[in-house]
């Protein structure tokens, strides 16, 4: 079996090197707050949720070339919201992926600045007509981002949940509630590459259903996974503080059900998600070996 971790690192190398050419070099005011947006942009990661445009963009013939400018304006979108979540309002987090979290290595509102500028430098990248020469292409992706991203069912709604969510009555805090801040905290931003890769490739509407249905999947999973790993991962190997739920009484699959039961959830979830893409027959061999590992990983 082909390794799924030398296939992503390999997409990954590549997307890293074309993502520099995306940034100008400056020596004005402004430089302060370009490095740190690099810097959190290039602070390692696995470039799952850019992985994700590409594979299911390939699906219907989309090489890296036209796909990686929407990849990698969701790779902003996702570095900005690590760059908040860092924050000492939030999760007031020092390290991320091994090294100092942004607001350590610059300082807070230089921070605040950097997030800022990924979030809307994103969506400059998205209406370029370097992106897709068809308008409408340009406009459903935008769309679909900020919806993916935003306050009302996106990445921030899920935030919030998060972040509030252990002040709720303890009889609302059920499986319900959890599945609604895991879908759409982590969920939300793999969902849209899975879209992003159907808008591109112009999918019939089963193909979509299955590729959105895959994706709610291995989004959910992806957080358990998360979880987990906070529960009984390796501090060095994660890269960042752990424990963190428990202590700070967020409601999670693990913190109300335990481990044992977080696995199994994740398990059955990832097996309706390889099941979904059947359609695609081979061609999707390594989305399924993807979601293999979104809940094998260490890290």
């Amino acid at each position: 079996m082909e390794n799924i971790q030398e296939i992503i690192k390999g997409y990954s190398d590549k997307f890293n090197s074309n993502l520099l050419e995306l940034f100008n070099t400056t020596h004005g005011y402004e430089k302060k707050t370009v490095e740190a947006m690099l810097y959190s942009l290039t602070n390692g990661g696995k470039r799952l949720r850019a992985f994700l445009v590409f594979e299911t963009a390939k699906l219907f013939g989309i090489q890296f070339e036209k796909s990686f400018r929407v990849s990698a304006a969701l790779e902003m979108i996702h570095a900005y919201s690590l760059i908040h979540d860092d924050l000492p309002a939030m999760d007031n987090d020092v390290m991320r992926r091994g090294k100092p979290t942004c607001h350590i290595q610059f300082d807070e509102a230089t921070a605040i600045l950097a997030g800022d500028g990924l979030l809307t430098y994103s969506f400059e990248i998205l209406s370029d007509k370097k992106t897709h020469e068809n308008p409408e292409i340009r406009c459903n992706l935008i769309q679909r981002l900020a919806n993916a991203a935003g306050a009302y069912n996106g990445m921030i709604a899920g935030q919030t949940l998060d972040l509030y969510a252990d002040n709720c009555p303890k009889e609302q805090k059920n499986e319900s509630l959890i599945k609604h801040i895991e879908e759409m905290k982590t969920g939300r931003l793999i969902r849209f590459a899975c879209e992003a890769g159907t808008i591109l490739g112009q999918a019939n509407e089963e193909q979509f259903k299955a590729l959105i249905k895959y994706a709610r999947n291995i989004g959910m999973a992806f957080q358990i996974a998360d979880d987990i790993l906070d529960a009984e991962g390796d501090p060095k190997l994660v890269g960042k503080t752990l424990q963190k739920d428990k202590d700070q009484g967020k409601v999670t699959f693990v913190t109300l059900y335990g481990i044992d039961n977080a696995k199994e959830t994740a398990n059955q979830l990832i097996n309706e998600a390889k099941n979904t893409v059947d359609i695609f027959k081979d061609k999707a061999k390594n989305l399924k070996l993807l979601a293999d590992y979104i809940i094998n990983r260490k890290y």
